[in-house]
């Protein structure tokens, strides 16, 4: 297999594996913060910032932390970055921290960062991992910029908060809704699988190894991961009847 340069590490997440649009990671803030574009910038912004120091963090400290308790230890380094960012939002930009409000606390638990700190940063260095934080940062804030563009302006008639002439007449209100928020999602997933004629990833790359919830049923037998499980669960039923019988 070819080795990944740094560069490929790093632009995967602006399409190829566009954690929104391709993986589907991170649903809830994308639909939650996407009714104007300066929420979801902030969100965006946000969230990459902790994707990428605690990409840093978990590179450095990865042959430290025990394998069976990686999962929590991930979540403890994440949530000290998401506090810090939290306190610094509500100094400094406390528009954005009352605009955001419980999803900013919830990025703690975003699956596209436990997601990149199980799959990528606990196994590779630490320039590979923030280059990968950087990129999937980069990938989530633009996705939420593309919905928010479209939410905001078509659905409320304005851009950054600035009413748009003409626009503002004929503005479609469902699209700031929730339901719209699920339309526009719909449709931009469609418009990225066109893109890229749906191969931006395989359906065999899913599996155990690249399912960012793994380590959390670790312990279990995975059916992706073994495509004969059924057959060798009923081979060994059978040879314990012969046994048995015998």
């Amino acid at each position: 297999m070819k080795k990944e340069t740094n560069l490929s590490v790093f632009l995967r997440g602006l399409l190829i594996e566009n954690p929104v649009f391709v993986l589907v990671l991170g649903t809830c803030p994308t639909l939650a913060t996407t009714a104007s574009v300066v929420g979801a910038l902030a969100m965006g912004l946000a969230a990459a910032a902790v994707l990428v120091c605690s990409n840093v963090a978990i590179s450095l400290l990865r042959n430290l932390i025990p394998s069976a308790v990686r999962i929590p230890c991930y979540i403890v380094i994440i949530a000290g970055f998401v506090t810090l960012v939290q306190m610094l939002m509500h100094a400094y930009l406390p528009a954005l921290y009352e605009l955001l409000g419980i999803y900013l606390a919830l990025i703690t638990v975003n699956c596209i960062i436990l997601g990149r700190a199980e799959m990528f940063a606990g196994k590779n260095g630490v320039l590979r991992s923030a280059l990968d934080g950087a990129g999937m940062g980069l990938g989530f804030t633009l996705a939420l910029l593309a919905m928010a563009c479209v939410r905001e302006i078509f659905g409320g008639g304005t851009f950054w908060g600035l009413e748009i002439p003409f626009i503002s007449n004929y503005k479609i209100e469902f699209l700031t809704k929730a339901p719209g928020g699920f339309l526009v999602f719909g449709l931009l997933i469609a418009a990225v699988n066109a893109i890229t004629k749906c191969r931006a990833i395989k359906k065999k790359d899913f599996g155990c190894e690249t399912c960012p919830s793994a380590g959390a049923c670790a312990a279990k037998p995975c059916p992706a991961a073994d495509e004969n499980l059924t057959t060798k669960v009923g081979m060994t039923e059978k040879e314990e009847k012969e046994n048995g019988n015998g």
